[in-house]
């Protein structure tokens, strides 16, 4: 496919029409809410060159009611995403990662997790928010992830609201919860191979931030 054959964002009646994204599959997904679990993970973890990332919180309904998250991080390779339920231990063994400028974190909406994660005293190092990375295709509009797939794959990106809405803080997380969390990792991995594989000029990743 050449980028001048790529078409306009499609509607999200044209969306519904595609093909279901194709997630990873079960055994491919690991849901990881011990310490124990990021040790036996540290060497495949600290090595990999590229991660998709997202994360999710327990949504606050309330006035004035404090977010605690984030719950949940996912980060995901091309083939195989770690869903990780979140404790203060488990969260400074990924701190690492965030901060590592040899590990390119990408990921969608990006800005209310750094808010999050400074919170945490974490500090994002080489992390790259790809909503602006469609401009070459004539689009100045931050882009979501599902618009994405459906611009690159001719694939429906399903993102149910009652499984984004949900309590992320729960032990265990259930079996919709575990797909939506990988998915949202993993599909910015392959979103991000092929705008390289295009030639697209890609904004520039977010250095360490004080």
């Amino acid at each position: 496919m050449t980028l001048h054959s790529l078409s306009p964002l499609p509607s999200k009646e044209q969306i519904q029409q595609l093909p279901v994204f194709q997630n990873l599959l079960p055994d491919q997904i690991q849901l990881i809410s011990k310490l124990e679990q990021c040790h036996a993970l540290q060497d495949e973890l600290f090595s990999a060159p590229l991660f998709g990332f997202d994360s999710e919180s327990k949504p606050t309904f309330r006035k004035g009611e404090v977010a605690t998250g984030p719950h949940v991080i996912q980060l995901a390779t091309a083939d195989q995403a770690y869903v990780f339920q979140i404790s203060p231990a488990i969260l400074d063994f990924l701190t690492p990662i965030f901060e590592n400028p040899e590990q390119l974190k990408v990921g969608f909406g990006l800005k209310n997790d750094a808010h999050l994660f400074r919170k945490k005293g974490i500090h994002f190092n080489q992390v790259l928010d790809l909503a602006k990375a469609f401009t070459a295709f004539g689009i100045t509009t931050p882009v979501g992830v599902k618009n994405a797939m459906a611009l690159l794959f001719q694939v429906n990106f399903p993102k149910s609201k009652s499984v984004s809405t949900s309590n992320w803080s729960k032990f265990p997380l259930s079996a919709a919860q575990i797909q939506y969390a990988a998915a949202d990792a993993y599909a910015p991995v392959l979103i991000y191979q092929e705008l390289q594989r295009l030639g697209i000029t890609l904004p520039a990743a977010q250095h360490r931030t004080k």
